[in-house]
């Protein structure tokens, strides 16, 4: 018998929360398999995780909910909805919305690995939002399992009491009535008012192609129905809702969605950038008195230029990108061109893995050969004052759009303090990556083997290979979150790459000055291999501004002109060589160099310093 959903203590709603590959996705296919969601029969692994990127990668991108139906000890039948987020940092913000629906959470811990970076950072976001937390060690049945060092672990550094914590193994099925007694036990049932006007939280949105935008909704007070008339607070817009229901995890149309419930609405709307994550929604005609807290605009930290290898394939990739839009509203585009590179578009994204994931399906999904330009961040320019205009600031996306330095007052780039845990034997090394990346130490800590660092970081440093880096020092054992601190102030300089005296747009980098004689040394030694040899000679220089600071030459194709000259005068020989010089001055004057492709995607390919 389905539980009476009217009756909010006998809802309740959590959400699984842990590092990446600590399991959560698996204990989701195992609640439900044992609630009855699904049978074995339709059962798939990770079946919360619906593109093929997110199984092969074991990450979740979008967070996904599912209702379940439980009968507890005591007898009665209770509604358990369930919310499975996304444990990267780049997704932070969707994690905290779906906190923010929720009353309480499933803490992951992996009974192997122990507490890791975005453990911490998650669960200090489900601490702010007050929430009752059930710490779960999963993978017992591993031999290196040590649920007892995870347990202190879990005291120790989050500060959570773990006596009771739910001992299990997703992948053996192990635990998992005990874990779900303890939803029921253990966490508290949503609060709300049936008579007061609608207000509901988004939680998500994403584009179905036959029901158009589908919007995951929190209902916090009031119930919404067929046939409402919605407003959304911080869009402005409105919309007539044509269907209500839940995942089970298929598709339950439902009458309505009262308080404390979580399910989906669609209102034939076509546009995804309407639903943004955080909004409020409430009636037109009895409207809220005031949106709920925490809503902001999502803001892409990090900009790259995307081109067709093929230039014809252009208009396949801005359908493309425009198709991927539809389902992913954090992600910015507009059109761009490059004199090496021909038509693309300069791109917006949350972070280095929303990068890779866009560009993964851009290839997979709509076949696409795609070189990408070296990522940058958001850099403030503070222009000196102009009798016209006066001071401004303007925000720069992309380095070939860098003003004249001469009306450059100060540039401010963006920095971020990141946690690392690392084994003791790699501290060293990783200290030093983080100070030749100009980190600012602010705290080191021992919990256990680990150490528990703390650096302020630019963020220019870290999108370019710093987590390639760290894995690779470490051996994969550091784990790495990070969050946003603000712009500050930094002597920036834009670092051109010109080929033959001819500045190559799609290289141009901004970088810090203290470091620029090194990164440009590198880039002009990985042109001279990738570039192939002409008939003549080719310089390949690094320069911020006019001042030259590394340079490389690829020496010329020469045919052996004297070769017909067997024996005779010197000056015969010295007659023929000149001639040539004189003939490869003038092809050097009006031959121009023919970069490929290839060089290109090799030459911008991240973490190869």
């Amino acid at each position: 018998m389905a539980a009476d959903v009217t009756d909010l203590s006998k809802i309740r709603n959590f959400s699984i929360i842990a590092h990446i590959d600590h399991g959560k996705s698996t204990l989701a296919d195992r609640l439900i398999q044992r609630t009855g969601g699904l049978t074995d029969r339709e059962m798939s692994s990770q079946v919360l995780d619906n593109m093929d990127i997110e199984k092969e990668r074991g990450i979740t991108i979008k967070a996904q909910t599912v209702r379940l139906e439980w009968t507890a000890a005591d007898g009665e039948t209770y509604t358990l909805n369930l919310m499975d987020t996304p444990g990267h940092v780049d997704f932070a913000y969707e994690v905290s919305r779906s906190l923010a629906a929720c009353e309480g959470a499933l803490l992951v811990v992996d009974a192997a690995q122990g507490v890791e970076a975005q453990t911490l950072a998650n669960v200090y976001q489900s601490i702010e939002h007050d929430h009752e937390i059930v710490p779960v060690i999963n993978k017992i049945d591993l031999p290196s399992a040590e649920p007892d060092k995870v347990k202190a672990e879990i005291e120790d550094i989050i500060g959570l009491a773990a006596d009771d914590a739910v001992l299990a193994s997703a992948k053996s099925g192990i635990g998992i009535d005990e874990v779900l007694q303890a939803v029921v036990d253990r966490i508290p049932p949503p609060k709300g008012d049936r008579d007061a006007p609608l207000k509901a939280m988004l939680v998500d949105s994403w584009y179905d192609p036959y029901l158009g935008v589908v919007i995951l909704i929190r209902v916090i007070d009031g119930s919404i129905r067929k046939g409402q008339m919605v407003k959304f607070m911080a869009g402005g817009t409105q919309h007539l809702v044509d269907r209500v229901g839940a995942f089970r995890p298929k598709i339950e149309n439902l009458p309505e969605l009262g308080p404390g419930e979580i399910g989906f609405i669609t209102a034939q709307i076509k546009d995804i950038s309407q639903t943004r994550v955080g909004d409020t929604i409430t009636d037109v005609k009895r409207p809220a008195p005031a949106p709920l807290a925490g809503f902001k605009e999502v803001q892409p930290v990090v900009f790259c230029g995307l081109f067709p290898v093929d230039a014809a394939d252009f208009e396949k990739l801005r359908d493309s990108i425009h198709k991927l839009r539809l389902n992913d509203a954090s992600f910015s585009f507009e059109m761009e061109t490059s004199a090496a590179l021909g038509f693309g578009f300069r791109c917006g994204f949350l972070g280095l893995l929303h990068l890779e994931i866009i560009q993964e399906r851009l290839t997979r999904e709509y076949d696409l050969d795609l070189i990408t330009t070296a990522p940058s961040v958001v850099y403030k320019i503070h222009l000196s004052k102009s009798k016209e205009e006066g001071a401004k600031t303007i925000e720069l996306h992309n380095p070939a759009d860098m003003p004249d330095p001469n009306r450059i007052d100060t540039i401010e780039e963006p920095w971020i303090e990141a946690t690392i845990y690392v084994p003791d034997e790699y501290l060293g090394a990783i200290l030093k990556l983080c100070q030749d990346r100009r980190g600012i130490q602010k705290d080191l800590t021992y919990v256990g083997g680990r150490a528990q660092l703390r650096y302020e970081l630019p963020l220019n440093e870290v999108v370019f290979d710093f987590y390639d880096r760290l894995k690779s020092i470490s051996r994969g054992y550091a784990s790495f979150d990070y969050h946003q601190i603000g712009h500050r102030e930094g002597d920036l300089v834009k670092m051109s790459i010109l080929v033959n005296a001819e500045p190559v747009d799609a290289l141009s980098m901004i970088v810090h000055r203290a470091s620029a004689e090194t990164r440009g040394r590198g880039m002009c030694e990985r042109l001279k291999d990738l570039i192939p040899r002409h008939l003549f000679k080719i310089p390949i220089q690094a320069a911020i501004g006019g001042k030259v600071i590394a340079r490389e030459t690829i020496a010329a194709l020469r045919k052996d002109v004297t070769a017909k000259c067997y024996g005779g005068d010197i000056s015969r020989k010295k007659k023929l060589l000149e001639k040539q010089k004189e003939g490869k001055k003038r092809m050097r004057e009006y031959g121009s160099v023919q970069i490929p492709q290839e060089a290109f995607i090799a030459a911008l390919r991240m973490g190869e310093e």
